[in-house]
């Protein structure tokens, strides 16, 4: 199968730090390759694939310094679409610009919606262009959307098994990781570990927008021997980070689509203590794999249980539910569906635009 995947470009292809959409590109992106398929990763320059790589930016627009990304997103997707008669199927991990653009072969796309899908700004795309082929990433990520929207399936995200090493053993403190914002609630985490005793290591990046929240919220929070401001880590990092741990605070307060680290602790058995919100009902199986709370007070009480779970029952979760062989799988499921709509379509011959840009 013919197969560009199209990326967003704040980060690379893995991202070098934070970065989850990014990174889901790049598992799903050496799958397919690894299965045989031909595929193309519209990216930055930076980005590190076995698949065709077409740069779209030299690097990833976020460390760059790139504030306002929409000129250089519309540039890419005129590439991706010089090109489309290349493809069988064209996956965008974009939300909102290609609606417009692509919808004249709709037939051949599918679009991965990666984010918070309430927002009300954003609805007027979605009514404009309700035959998009959509994928969402949970089916708590759908409830906002109007119900003629055309999804084509729920697919979790899923990672590599051999990503970050399984340990059975984990360790004295509890790990917060992701980003320092209002919707991730660290001071939820922070109030945790000073009320258990057991010392918090945050692992988390800072975006400019929540400068002034990490500011006057968490860094003043941050002044106790319990708990350790580590910032951004990478990939490599991440494994001992979560595998050390004792369990994973996931204390959102916002509808999380997803929320790809709760998964990343389970893949090395640490388990996750998270706020029953969005996503999380379908991520985690309580009792197993960590619990779900509503309350600090049910947080810390979780802390304590937490010690009870089996952690090889927590990775067995992981195995059995979101492993990136069983996410491409399913993609590509996704796309045949896809293809047998287009055998019937009209389709522009393939001209060998990709030599073009």
């Amino acid at each position: 199968m013919r197969i560009a995947q199209v990326a967003p470009l704040a980060e690379s292809v893995p991202p070098k730090f934070y970065g989850g959409t990014e990174r889901v590109v790049s598992w799903l992106t050496e799958e397919l390759v690894r299965q045989g398929h031909e595929v193309t990763l519209f990216a930055s320059g930076d980005s590190e694939t076995s698949a065709t790589l077409v740069p779209c930016c030299p690097r990833g627009l976020r460390l760059a310094g790139v504030r306002d990304h929409l000129a250089t997103h519309l540039v890419m997707l005129s590439k991706v679409m010089r090109a489309s008669a290349d493809f069988d199927i064209i996956h965008f991990h974009v939300d909102l610009l290609q609606h417009p653009l692509f919808n004249r072969i709709r037939h051949k796309t599918i679009t991965t919606m990666h984010g918070r899908l309430d927002l009300p700004d954003n609805m007027p795309i979605y009514k404009a262009f309700p035959r998009m082929p959509l994928v969402s990433i949970s089916n708590h990520q759908r409830l906002p959307m109007p119900a003629f929207i055309n999804w084509v399936d729920t697919i979790p995200h899923g990672l590599p098994e051999s990503l970050c090493r399984f340990n059975p053993h984990g360790g004295d403190y509890l790990a917060f990781l992701g980003r320092i914002c209002r919707d991730k609630r660290p001071d939820r985490a922070i109030e945790i570990a000073k009320r258990t005793g057991i010392p918090l290591k945050i692992a988390a990046k800072v975006d400019p927008a929540d400068t002034d929240y990490f500011e006057q919220v968490i860094r003043p929070m941050l002044d106790h021997p319990l708990i350790e401001f580590i910032g951004e880590i990478d990939d490599q990092q991440k494994g001992a980070f979560l595998g050390n741990a004792r369990a994973l605070l996931f204390p959102i307060d916002w509808p999380e689509p997803f929320g790809l680290v709760m998964i990343e602790a389970m893949s090395v058995g640490t388990p996750v203590i998270a706020w029953r919100a969005g996503s999380v009902p379908e991520i985690i199986t309580e009792g197993v794999s960590g619990f779900m709370v509503s309350s600090i007070d049910e947080g810390v009480a979780a802390v304590e249980k937490s010690l009870t779970l089996d952690r090889a029952l927590v990775r067995q979760a992981f195995e059995q539910r979101f492993t990136v062989e069983k996410m491409t799988n399913a993609y590509v499921s996704a796309y045949t569906r896809q293809l047998a709509l287009t055998s019937d379509a009209s389709l522009p011959q393939r001209v060998g635009a990709l030599a073009a840009i």
